[in-house]
C-alpha cells in the first residue's frame, strides 16, 4: 500500500564514541560546503584529512569530559522516536557527519513505499554548509528518482511554533533561576560562519536575525545581545564574535548582574554549548564580576517535539535541488 508520506529528521549527528571523533572530524571538514578552498577536491580532501587527524587527539579530551560522546545523536533518534508516536508514517534520522550510518539510511530510503518525503533539518536558521550540506550530499549519493520525492523544510527561524518553545524555555528558565529582567542581559551566542558566504547569497545572518528578534519581543525589560561563536581557520567571520561581547561585557551590559547565554541555532547541546561556552566563555564574564549563566538548547524537550510535528505539517516545502549552492 502507498503510505502519502514519510518523513525524514537530518542532523549533524555527532560522534556517539571516542572511536567515531576522527572519522566525524574527517567528514566534517572534507566537506567543502563547510570549508571552501580553491583546491582541487582530492587534495582538499587529503590535506583536511591530515588535519581531522590532528585536531582529533585534542576534541577527543572535550568528548571524554562530555562522557565519551556528543548528545546530538540520541537526541536526534530520540526526538524521531517521540514522533512516530505522532504520526502514522515513517520517520527516519539521517547524520550528515556518521559516514557509518550513511548506507543503511539510503537502503531503508529506497524501500520506503511513499510518494512524498519531507526532510525536516535541525537548523532552524538555513546555510548551504548546515542545511546546504545535507541537500548536496542527497544530490549525490541518492537517485534522481528518489530526489525528486524529497520535500524541504527549508527552514524555520521566526516560525510560531519554534519561536515559542524559546520564550517559553527562557521564561522558565528566568523564574527557575530567579532572575529579573532589569538586572539581565540575553547573549544569543550563534554558530559562526565565514562573511564571504553571506556575500555571496547565505541567508544565515538575516535569518540568526529575525530569530533574534522574534524571541527578544517577550521581553521588553532585558538587554538582549546577538554575536557569533566557533570561529575555524583564516578570515573574516560574522560579526561580533561571542568572544569579544565576553571581553569587553563592562562596555555594553548597561550595569546589568547577569548574562545568560542562549543557545539559538543549536538545538541539542553539544561541545559547542557544553564545552566552547561552558569552558571558554562563561568564565570570561565571570572573572570581571558578572553572573554567567546558560539556557539548555532544547534537546528532547517535549515542547520543542510538539513544534517540530506542527511545523512539519506547516511550512511550505521546497525541492532538493532549491537548496543546492550553484
Amino acid at each position: 500500500m502507498n503510505i502519502p508520506a514519510a518523513y525524514v529528521i537530518a542532523n549533524f549527528g555527532g560522534p556517539r564514541c571516542l572511536d567515531e571523533v576522527t572519522s566525524f572530524l574527517t567528514a566534517l571538514l572534507t566537506d567543502q560546503e563547510v570549508l571552501r578552498t580553491s583546491l582541487p577536491a582530492c587534495v582538499h580532501r587529503w590535506l583536511f584529512s591530515y588535519v581531522a587527524k590532528c585536531r582529533a587527539k585534542t576534541i577527543s579530551k572535550e568528548y571524554k569530559k562530555m562522557g565519551g560522546g556528543s548528545p546530538i545523536f540520541a537526541d536526534t533518534e530520540a526526538i524521531a522516536q517521540s514522533l512516530r508516536c505522532k504520526v502514522q508514517a515513517p520517520i527516519l534520522t539521517f547524520h550528515r557527519y556518521l559516514p557509518s550510518t550513511h548506507q543503511a539510511f539510503i537502503d531503508e530510503l529506497e524501500k520506503l513505499p511513499c510518494g512524498e518525503i519531507r526532510v525536516f533539518p535541525m537548523f532552524p536558521q538555513f546555510t548551504y554548509a548546515t542545511t546546504g550540506s545535507i541537500a548536496s550530499f542527497f544530490a549525490k549519493n541518492l537517485s534522481i528518482k528518489l530526489q525528486q520525492r524529497l520535500r524541504w523544510i527549508k527552514s524555520y527561524p521566526a516560525h510560531s511554533s519554534y519561536i515559542n518553545v524559546m520564550r517559553h524555555m527562557l521564561k522558565q528558565y528566568m523564574v527557575t533561576q530567579q532572575l529579573k529582567e532589569q538586572e539581565s542581559v540575553f547573549l544569543f551566542s550563534s554558530h559562526g560562519l565565514p562573511l564571504s558566504f553571506i556575500a555571496t547569497g547565505d541567508l544565515y545572518l538575516s535569518e540568526c536575525q529575525a530569530t533574534f528578534q522574534a524571541i527578544m519581543q517577550d521581553f521588553p525589560g532585558v538587554l538582549g545581545k546577538l554575536c557569533f561563536q566557533s570561529k575555524f581557520g583564516p578570515g573574516e567571520w560574522i560579526r561580533p564574535y561571542t568572544i569579544d561581547c565576553c571581553e569587553q561585557v563592562l562596555n555594553w551590559h548597561q550595569g546589568r548582574k547577569n548574562v545568560i547565554f542562549v543557545p539559538m541555532s543549536f538545538t541539542s547541546d553539544h561541545i559547542e554549548t557544553l564545552c566552547e561556552i561552558e569552558d571558554q566563555y562563561m568564565p570570561v564574564i565571570e572573572k570581571q564580576g558578572l553572573k554567567a549563566l546558560r539556557l539548555p538548547a532544547m534537546n528532547q524537550h517535549e515542547e520543542w517535539i510538539e513544534a517540530i510535528h506542527l511545523i512539519l505539517h506547516e511550512v511550505t516545502t521546497v525541492s532538493n535541488q532549491m537548496l543546492l549552492r550553484h
